[in-house]
């Protein structure tokens, strides 16, 4: 396997990459704790296109998951504007934000926030259950979207049965069931293991190839290699916005461990 092997191949063509999914402009964030103002954002300005893999990447405290809880409508501005497939979120209604996280956003997060008492099927269900969609309806689509991330044999397998790794794709599937426009991933693989986070990479390429927007939150290099555009932020401000022309391979990467190992073994 050369070097060359180990690298992703670019999914956004140059036509794609010109379409603004999310606009944020000049944003800024203030919180109080106690009588202190804490700036999380200072006058954010980015846009993210349609078929981009971004990392969005910096320590703790740098405000990068401040910028992603924004554009993922989970909160506002104090100052500035995200627009979102052309509509300004500050304009809209807390039932208006709601929708629009239901119709357009994926999340990921670094803790997998399954219902631990109930199967796989009926966790990836979950966001279904208040449209109005049939039960016979829902399993199919949640069996599909298992089947999807690799996971349409455990399906009735409670979290607890699963691995971290597995239960991260259960999330992942839960995720994707309403066909979202962009997954938002913040630190998916903090709680894995090296090879487990390899494989949950190879998914999100895979996703990102079939079309989906991901943007991911990581303070690991490594983690951050796997994506076409890495996005730094440094006390509340972006410091570096860069493409990176060669993603490492996930999938390719991941093979050859399996490949190391099986040797290893003989």
């Amino acid at each position: 396997m050369t070097a060359d092997d180990n690298r992703a191949e670019s999914v956004s063509s140059p036509e794609s990459a010109k379409i603004p999914l999310i606009i944020a402009k000049n944003l800024t964030k203030t919180y109080m704790m106690g009588k202190n103002p804490v700036n999380a954002l200072r006058g954010v300005s980015l846009t993210l296109y349609k078929g981009e893999f971004v990392a969005i990447m910096g320590p703790s405290g740098s405000g990068k998951s401040t910028f992603m809880n924004l554009i993922g409508c989970l909160d506002q501005p104090t100052s500035g504007s995200v627009i979102l497939n052309g509509a300004e979120t500050a304009k809209m209604t807390s039932d208006q934000l709601a929708a629009t996280r239901s119709a357009f956003i994926g999340f990921v997060f670094q803790g997998f926030h399954l219902l631990q008492r109930i199967t796989a099927l009926r966790n990836v269900e979950l966001p279904m259950v208040y449209q109005g969609i049939s039960q016979k309806d829902r399993e199919q689509k949640a069996q599909k979207y298992l089947e999807i991330v690799g996971l349409g044999q455990r399906a009735q397998h409670r979290p607890i049965e699963l691995s971290g790794g597995q239960q991260q794709r259960v999330a992942i599937a839960r995720a994707l069931i309403n066909n979202p426009v962009i997954l938002l991933a913040d630190e998916p693989t903090g709680n894995l293991d090296s090879r487990t986070s390899m494989e949950i990479m190879a998914l999100f390429q895979a996703l990102n190839r079939r079309g989906l927007t991901i943007a991911l939150v990581t303070h690991e290099p490594d983690i951050a290699a796997y994506a076409g555009r890495h996005i730094a932020f440094h006390d509340g401000k972006i410091i570096q916005d860069e493409v990176n022309t060669t993603p490492r391979n996930a999938a390719a990467e991941l093979q050859q461990r399996i490949h190391e190992s099986q040797a290893e073994k003989k």
